[in-house]
């Protein structure tokens, strides 16, 4: 099931969440109106919603897809975990060592926008770079979970784009500042739920710029596969519904290609991951009103 928040574009409602089903989507808030209409509220609710949600598939009224802007599936995650160096062609074109340990960071929820929203190339730097990364979202709240048990606290998957600035990721140990700008965490297009992807670590994940393949890889080649790292994080902290990890790009990435190939407004970025979808964003300069 795919599960997406949407807007309508012809002025029919505010923005709420709804199943994909072909080139239509199933409006849940006229399907089952009792369920919640966030995503995160929505995947707090448990089993129960989903299961309501799967019903409303088959009854529900429908709008197509050509009528709605599809959102970030969540619009603000309570936390945007995400992981480096966990693909060994990455590892090695950085020239670095393989870590003994996931090497963590966050992006800042603000950073979060849409699968076909523009990215920006911000003010206080050009040096701007792509990362297609599988991401995964927590469906139940997780501390001290195995390895073993780790595939129960996932609702689902969706397609992530950790761009990076940089010259910002570098100026300290720690990179949150370079992972965290404004526009760039697009997700999406939807969260596939878990039992429909099956195997999350068999996927193909590729990564186009301007339609020129980038990277190219599978989720097999994870150092770290998502079941580790959600046994990882919840021996430190409580993850919790609507939670998102971004796993790790693969080889591929601009800053090291040779001459490097750096982001700039007029591209356009594309992510696409086997059985889940793909996001697309257009690279712009950033607008002169972003000041608050």
């Amino acid at each position: 099931m795919k599960l997406a928040t949407f807007s309508p574009i012809k002025g029919q409602g505010p923005t709420r969440i709804g199943v994909v089903d072909g080139d239509e989507i199933v409006d849940l808030a006229a399907a089952a109106p009792d369920l919640p209409q966030e995503m995160v509220a929505f995947l707090e609710a448990g089993a129960g919603a989903v299961g309501a949600a799967r019903e409303a598939v088959g009854t529900g009224p429908r709008i197509p897809l050509a009528d709605v802007r599809l959102e970030a599936p969540i619009a603000r995650p309570p936390k945007f975990l995400a992981v480096g160096l966990n693909y060994a062609d990455h590892v090695a074109e950085s020239g670095l060592e393989t870590p003994e340990h996931p090497t963590i960071f966050n992006k800042q929820s603000t950073c979060v926008t849409g699968p076909n929203d523009p990215v920006h190339v911000p003010k206080a730097s050009h040096v701007l770079d792509y990362e297609g990364e599988l991401g995964f979202v927590i469906g139940r709240h997780a501390r001290h979970v195995s390895r073993d048990d780790a595939a129960d606290y996932i609702a689902g998957y969706t397609v992530v784009n950790d761009v990076t600035v940089r010259d910002w990721q570098f100026r300290t140990p720690t990179w949150t500042m370079g992972k965290s700008f404004d526009t760039h965490g697009p997700i999406g297009p939807w969260i596939i739920t878990a039992d429909e992807v099956g195997d999350p670590h068999q996927l193909r994940l590729r990564t186009f710029v301007n339609g020129d393949l980038r990277q190219e890889s599978n989720t097999k080649e994870l150092i770290f596969n998502c079941f580790h790292l959600v046994e990882y994080f919840s021996t430190a902290f409580t993850l919790e519904p609507g939670d998102i990890v971004a796993t790790g790009t693969p080889g591929g990435v601009g800053i090291l290609s040779k001459p490097p190939k750096i982001l700039k407004a007029g591209d356009v970025v594309r992510v696409q991951i086997e059985g889940i979808g793909e996001i697309e964003n257009p690279i712009i300069d950033e607008p002169g009103d972003t000041a608050r």
